[in-house]
């Protein structure tokens, strides 16, 4: 039984400078920080329950997150969790909809994220404690602005559906786990060298599906997906990423010309926010055999819902921390169900594997009941950190047996990367100054 008052909420500001190895580099973020604004949810239950949340940054302006987290406490402290998850989706408006804070969203950008930090660390409160069932997971959601596309009696018929061969699921996820791809062999600023010896070595672990980082340079994006491509050979699945780098016509020109390649998707090949320009790349592309894909820098269901609307995609990606934690994700995946769109989540950074492997696997198993076209980003970073890490075997993702979101992170973690005081960034910060 859900039981407990909230206590407390603090947050603390994680980075680990993964910059230094050109880790998460691409077109446009050449040089991230993999980080976190990491929330922590205390209760008055006697066995000191606690809540886990995240929400992941680049580095700089993290401080910006953990400032907006600070100011949504207010909505979540001293409140009842039975009242909560009552009423998630009062709480998730209230969150959303604050008076004033709402200017700087509304549900975008940094508020956003400081959203989905506390959102995740009350769901991980909630996960310790009980299961779901259809009905309650619906009363999460908030389908304001959706309803021309998916209603809550539509919602409701979908995860009824899903209730047929959930066991056999179940069964399947235990066995083989979730297929996954990896990003972590071709970030934008490794060497040659370096993109050789770690596609050798995935190659040797059984990896079958291969995203490398396009966009900076046509020419250098040529040569290195020969380079891949080779190492693969032509039966491996390849996906291409160009973070957001071109204009509309530039993106069709360019993947005209990467096309010998055979990529099975372009990754946000335009402006997150084009959905019209989204929605002519994935036309233009067709005749080559090529989808659009987009979804970790969407900022909330609404242009999820459009980009479905127009036929912009033929992948979706949805991100544990840019939209509003579960509540919002559901509303997505449901909307990619009737679409008849795969789901194919953003992964990697801090904590995002860890989250998403709970999204991805709940959707085969309860939503879309299909594998097809369907795989989950995997970046091999960080993971060491986290009490709870994700598991990934034979290039899938096994589920989580711990109950809760996956989120709690090491203290001894946090306390070496704590920006500024943190030992490693002493270190660093001072070697800077020199």
């Amino acid at each position: 039984m859900v039981h407990g008052r909230i206590s407390r909420l603090s947050v603390r500001d994680v980075r680990f400078p993964t910059s230094l190895g050109g880790h998460g580099s691409d077109a446009m973020h050449t040089d991230p920080d993999y980080s976190a604004a990491y929330v922590v949810i205390e209760t008055d239950v006697d066995d000191g329950l606690k809540g886990y949340g995240i929400t992941f940054t680049l580095g700089k302006g993290t401080e910006v997150v953990v400032c907006a987290v600070n100011a949504l406490a207010h909505h979540v402290l001293h409140k009842d969790l039975k009242e909560i998850v009552g009423d998630f989706r009062g709480l998730y408006r209230q969150l959303t909809s604050d008076g004033q804070l709402r200017w700087i969203g509304p549900e975008k950008g940094v508020v956003h994220l400081a959203t989905a930090a506390i959102l995740n660390a009350l769901w991980d409160l909630w996960a310790k404690q009980e299961g779901k069932d259809p009905q309650m997971l619906l009363s999460c959601i908030d389908f304001r602005y959706i309803t021309d596309v998916l209603t809550e009696e539509e919602a409701y018929e979908i995860l009824q559906k899903g209730q047929v061969g959930k066991k056999e699921r179940e069964e399947q996820m235990l066995t083989h786990g979730y297929p996954a791809y990896t990003t972590s062999c071709a970030w934008l600023g490794y060497s040659d060298s370096t993109l050789k010896q770690l596609c050798a070595a995935a190659l040797k672990d059984g990896w079958t599906r291969f995203k490398v980082k396009v966009g900076a340079d046509l020419q250098d994006d040529i040569r290195r997906c020969h380079l891949i491509r080779d190492m693969i050979g032509p039966e491996k699945t390849l996906m291409m990423d160009a973070n957001q780098r071109w204009d509309v016509p530039e993106a069709v020109e360019w993947m005209s010309k990467l096309a010998e390649f055979k990529p099975l998707w372009i990754e946000e090949p335009t402006s997150p926010d084009d959905i019209l320009g989204h929605a002519t790349i994935s036309k233009a592309l067709a005749p080559l055999g090529i989808g659009v894909a987009t979804g970790e820098q969407c900022h909330n269901r609404v242009i999820f819902k459009q980009l479905l609307q127009v036929n912009a995609v033929q992948f979706l990606q949805i991100d544990s921390c840019r939209l509003g934690s579960v509540n919002e994700n559901l509303s997505v995946l449901l909307m990619a169900k009737k679409f008849g769109i795969p789901v194919c989540p953003h992964a990697g950074g801090v904590g995002l594997c860890e989250l998403v492997q709970h999204l991805i696997i709940f959707d085969y198993i309860s939503v879309s009941a299909s594998l097809q076209n369907r795989m989950c980003e995997y970046v091999d970073h960080l993971h060491e950190h986290f009490k709870y890490p994700v598991k990934i075997k034979h290039a899938s993702y096994l589920p989580p047996k711990d109950a809760g979101y996956s989120t709690e992170m090491k203290e001894s973690s946090i306390k070496k990367y704590q920006y500024p005081d943190g030992e490693v960034w002493k270190k660093l910060l001072t070697a800077q100054e020199n």
